[in-house]
Order: structure tokens, then C-alpha cells, then sequence
């Protein structure tokens, strides 16, 4: 078996982009404040991060996050993938979801393809980290990424399970996003407070993603705490409905990973109780929104190589359409390698939304609109200014509108460009 090749180091680690709600798509909620990526994790968490050798580096590579909590309140949710890992498995048949005290997670070996010796690895890794911090097994949950088909080397990750547990504390989030980060150019976290009519709670979360990204998730870890009261059902719809509108929302390079994990954990010990279908929920569920919409986003823009990203919305009387219209365009080469040098060649655009809706008997009828420049009408090209769009294409952040026929309908996917660098990390991934 070959071995993997540690590039974590190769795109220098940078702290968040700031502040944090910065892109056009994600204006920050009047109700939330930005306190910034030094202000710590609420009351009832603590976390570590801490390098156990997995990763020949030497870098950061295990993380352990643990809610103080004895009732604590969790959901989660994993990637829609056929090949699950075995942390991923092993989390969902084992792990009380709803009641999570304990994340343990790795970067630099996935444990995924590895079969059941990968299930015995995860397992005892699992229970140690129950022993060390003093909780039911089924309480934590686990989660690995990087090179498929290695086995998760035990012995040294039990000796890091131990030195992170010393190490916990409430300042400890950035060592954990450190040790989840495989080929991340930059941190992807958040500290927020959200002031709800009941009072205010604090929200923050870590992730880490950059490659294998596509819609249905993405290769992709999401680790979220509040120290508000929430209900289990409360908790699990709200994290259900904004990772449908966040991480389902986005596409790198139209690849399904078998890692992906979303965690939201709840300790309570704010005091403030979220009641079901009240205000509170209602403000909280927006602060969430914003929160993981702004995470997905930073995914994209931190994509492998890239340099512009770009949000495709399609409209139209068909949701079934709407949706492969948009993910046809946003993991068509043609339409990143022309978002990636800012070519106003929109034929491309064309293509991708004819492979998708193909087969019928009479030419598709639809509007394109690029960064508010209307291209097409009806399916044929109208005269616009072509100075104006080639110049409206060089931006960060590019705009496509395509109008399918009927109304009712509607998605979106945030997607990156595709560079020459994309292909030169990928293809040193492993040696």
C-alpha cells in the first residue's frame, strides 16, 4: 500500500477570513454579533488539539472536543455516500446522536475502505476517548479525514487521545480547527453571539474542507456549539434545514466524499431555553443559517486552486430541473475553467444546462444572466455590452441567473472555479 503524502503544510495555514460574514451572499443577521475567532468556545465546552503522529508533518492531527454537560442536547448529520468510513459507521450505529458529550477527531488517515479492521480501530479509539474523558462510549462520536484506504494508525492516536484530554480547555477551539485541517489554506471558524428575547447565547463552530467537495455534502467537517437550551427535536431540525441551505448548497469539484460529518452541540448553560416554534427559535435558527452559509462559502473560496467563486441560482417550474440545471453548471469544467480566468464565454453555461435537461423533441427556452448583464432570452443571444461583462466577470464573486420555463421553482449552489493549481495538489495528494 502506498503511503500518504502529508500536503497540509503546502497552502500556509492562515487565521479566517475577517470578519467573518464578509461575502455578498451572507450579510451578517442585525440579532448576531462577530466577536471573532479569538473569543473562545461557550460555557460547558472545552477543546484540544494536539499532533499524535499520524501525519509525518508533525502537524496537528487530533483534535478532542468535549461538552461539560450532563444532559447535553446534539444532532448530526453525514454525507449521502454509498461507501460510508468506518468512524462515519460506527458513529451512527453506536452513538446516541441526540446526546453527544464527546468529539474525537483526526486528520491524516480517513479510515475509510479499510474494512472491519478500520471498524476495530475506530472502536478502540472511541472507547479510549470515553475512559479519558469519563463518559458513556456511546457519547462520542468520531470523525476522520484524509488518504482512503489507510488504516488509522491506534497506538499513536490512544498516546494523543491522553495528551489532548490534559490539554482541554475553553480556549481550545483553534488547536482543534488546527488538527482537522488537511489541505485548508486558511481557518474556517466563527464566534458569535446571538441576542435572542430570552437573552443572549453563544454559537461557535470549526470546519474544515477544501477538496472533494460537491453537492450532498462535501469532504467536509462541521463541529458547531451554543451554550443555549435546546429541545432534541428542536435541535435536529434546525441543524437538518440550514445544512440543506449550507453544505448541500456547495460543489468544488463535483466529488462525494466518505467522511463528511456535521455536529451541533448543546450545553445549556446559558440559561436561555429555546422554546419549539417560539422567537427564540426563530432568531437562533437565522444565527445558524448565516453561520454554516458563511462556512460553506469559505469551503468553496478556500477550494483547491481557486481563485473566484461563483453562486448559480435556477428558477423555473420544475424543482427536479432547477436542481440539475444548477449542479450541471456548477461541476462542468468548461463553466470553472472560464469562472477561474474570468471569460464572458456564457456558451458554456449553455452546454452544461442542455446536457442536464436533455431529451426532448424541442429546443429548451431559458434566460441567462450574468453579474446582472442579460445574455440570452429565450434560449438565443441578445445584444449587451461586452466590455461591461468581461470586466463584471473579473470580481471574487461572480452572479449566474438562468430562467428555466414555468415558475415556483427555485435553487442555488455556490461553486469554485477549477486551476492548474487544483490538479497539481490533487495529483501529489498520495505518493
Amino acid at each position: 500500500m502506498s503511503a500518504a503524502k502529508d500536503v497540509s503544510g503546502d497552502r500556509s495555514a492562515q487565521g479566517p477570513p475577517q470578519p467573518f460574514f464578509h461575502s455578498r451572499w451572507t450579510p451578517a443577521p442585525a440579532h448576531v454579533r462577530d466577536l471573532g475567532p479569538a473569543a473562545g468556545l461557550p460555557a460547558g465546552f472545552r477543546a484540544a488539539g494536539v499532533a499524535c503522529g499520524i501525519k509525518p508533518s508533525g502537524r496537528p492531527d487530533l483534535g478532542l472536543l468535549v461538552c461539560d454537560a450532563q444532559t447535553p442536547v446534539s444532532a448530526a448529520r453525514f454525507g449521502d455516500t454509498g461507501t460510508p468510513a468506518a468512524p462515519v459507521l460506527l458513529s451512527q450505529e453506536r452513538c446516541r446522536l441526540d446526546a453527544l458529550r464527546v468529539v474525537l477527531a483526526n486528520s491524516g488517515c480517513a479510515n475509510a475502505a479499510t474494512g472491519r479492521r478500520g471498524l476495530e480501530d475506530a472502536a478502540k479509539t472511541q472507547g479510549a476517548a470515553a475512559v479519558a474523558v469519563g463518559v458513556e462510549e456511546t457519547a462520542v462520536a468520531l470523525a476522520s479525514t484524509g488518504a482512503i484506504s489507510h488504516h488509522l494508525p491506534v497506538d499513536p492516536v490512544l498516546r494523543g487521545i491522553i495528551a489532548a484530554q490534559q490539554q482541554l480547555r475553553r480556549e481550545g477551539d483553534g488547536d482543534l480547527q488546527q488538527a482537522i485541517q488537511t489541505t485548508d489554506a486558511f481557518e474556517k471558524r466563527a464566534c458569535l453571539e446571538v441576542e435572542l428575547p430570552s437573552g443572549p447565547v453563544r454559537l461557535t463552530a470549526q470546519c474544515k474542507g477544501a477538496g472533494m467537495i460537491s453537492p450532498r455534502f462535501a469532504t467536509m467537517f462541521c463541529f458547531v456549539q451554543t451554550d443555549a437550551e435546546l429541545q432534541p427535536e428542536t435541535a435536529d431540525l434546525l441543524l437538518g434545514v440550514t445544512v440543506k441551505r449550507s453544505f448541500d448548497r456547495v460543489s468544488v469539484d463535483g466529488q462525494l466524499s466518505t467522511n463528511d460529518t456535521a455536529i451541533l452541540m448543546c450545553s445549556g448553560a446559558s440559561g436561555v431555553r429555546i422554546a419549539p416554534e417560539s422567537e427564540d427559535e426563530l432568531r437562533f435558527g437565522e444565527a445558524l443559517d448565516a453561520l454554516l452559509r458563511q462556512l460553506a462559502i469559505l469551503m468553496v473560496a478556500d477550494g483547491e486552486g481557486a481563485a473566484r467563486i461563483a453562486r448559480v441560482v435556477v428558477r423555473g417550474g420544475h424543482q427536479e430541473s432547477v436542481e440539475a440545471a444548477a449542479r450541471s453548471v456548477a461541476n462542468s469544467p468548461l463553466v470553472k475553467a472560464a469562472l477561474h480566468s474570468g471569460d464572458p464565454n456564457w456558451g458554456r453555461i449553455v452546454q452544461a444546462v442542455g446536457a442536464a435537461l436533455g431529451g426532448s423533441t424541442a429546443p429548451l427556452v431559458f434566460d441567462i444572466t450574468l453579474e446582472g448583464i442579460h445574455v440570452c432570452s429565450a434560449g438565443a443571444a441578445i445584444d449587451y455590452d461586452e466590455d461591461a461583462l468581461a470586466e463584471a466577470l473579473k470580481a471574487k464573486e461572480v452572479e449566474y441567473e438562468i430562467i428555466l420555463p414555468g415558475e415556483g421553482a427555485e435553487t442555488e449552489v455556490f461553486f469554485s472555479d477549477l486551476s492548474h493549481e487544483y490538479v497539481t495538489i490533487n495529483a501529489d495528494y498520495t505518493t
